[in-house]
């Protein structure tokens, strides 16, 4: 295994940040590690990086413990934080060299991870006067610098516009053919975009651990728009079977909510026809990790 976590438990004071928590994860493996905010994930992921030493529980990154090893647990991630540290002063490649110096890996390298995010045509600036989301592929690129393992990013995409978000996805695709890779996000799309597996945690449990197909799979909820074609009362729809919520998104169209594996598209047809009104418009919703996401952590 590429990373164990073995009942791990941290508080700040009373608050208790991480429960208990356990799961492991395999090599090629990326993983997306979400939750609402202050649920716990950016206190594992410094545990996980040595940042932070657990109250009780342990943890393995690549068979070293991060409580007794952490110099060869050091040597085995490329770690990108939330609020990615950086040396304004410094020149994009005096920065990744200084940190090569650091690792002891050849200067060849840095031009490599240069080319490997996207940073080629900034790299002769200083690092404060790059934009944010330059600045997250400098954190990248240094993260990347050492040729780790295992690669741990915390909010890897921020401040990226949509075509950096495009560059930067395809790169942590590419090296997470042979490295593994966790990272948490608040960005749904990133996850279905780059992630073979699902971890959700809230209030410091671990309520979710599903390959990502398999957990949209077995989700129950259906969202359907109809639109009929008179206005309609709330508490007639609200009789509509299976339905467990309702919005009026516009008009005479509607939001259904249902929990069941039954196709309610027939139903609502026959609901209109019982009503006396005709249905313009029947549309089915894809269900996505958004609408699980949700319906998991509320």
């Amino acid at each position: 295994m590429s990373i164990e976590v073995n009942s791990i438990s941290k508080s700040y004071g009373t608050q208790k940040a991480l429960d208990k928590i356990s799961f492991s994860i395999e090599k090629g493996e990326i993983v997306g590690f979400l939750g609402p905010n202050g649920a716990g994930k950016s206190t594992l992921m410094k545990i996980l990086t040595t940042y932070l030493l657990a109250d009780s529980g342990s943890a393995l990154v690549n068979g070293h413990d991060v409580m007794t090893d952490t110099k060869a647990v050091q040597l085995s991630i490329g770690y990108l934080p939330e609020h990615n540290p950086l040396y304004l002063d410094l020149y994009v490649r005096e920065y990744l060299a200084f940190n090569a110096d650091v690792y002891k890996v050849a200067k060849s390298r840095i031009e490599e991870v240069i080319k490997l995010t996207g940073l080629s045509a900034e790299s002769h600036k200083k690092i404060g006067q790059l934009s944010k989301g330059y600045r997250q592929r400098v954190g990248l690129a240094n993260a990347l610098l050492h040729n780790p393992d295992v690669l741990i990013l915390d909010e890897p995409t921020t401040g990226l516009d949509p075509n950096q978000l495009i560059e930067i996805r395809n790169v942590i695709k590419n090296v997470g053919k042979n490295k593994t890779v966790f990272l948490s996000t608040h960005i749904m799309q990133e996850v279905e975009a780059i992630c073979d597996r699902v971890i959700i945690i809230n209030n410091g449990k671990i309520v979710t651990d599903k390959k990502l197909d398999k957990l949209i799979a077995e989700n129950k909820e259906q969202v359907i728009e109809v639109e009929f074609d008179y206005r309609i009362e709330e508490q007639l729809i609200a009789k509509l079977e299976n339905i467990s919520s309702y919005i009026n998104t516009h008009d005479m169209t509607w939001e259904l909510t249902f929990v069941t594996e039954k196709d309610m598209r027939p139903a609502i047809f026959d609901f209109a026809t019982a009503n006396g009104l005709k249905t313009l418009q029947l549309n089915q919703k894809n269900k996505n990790l958004e609408a699980v996401f949700r319906e998991i952590t509320k």
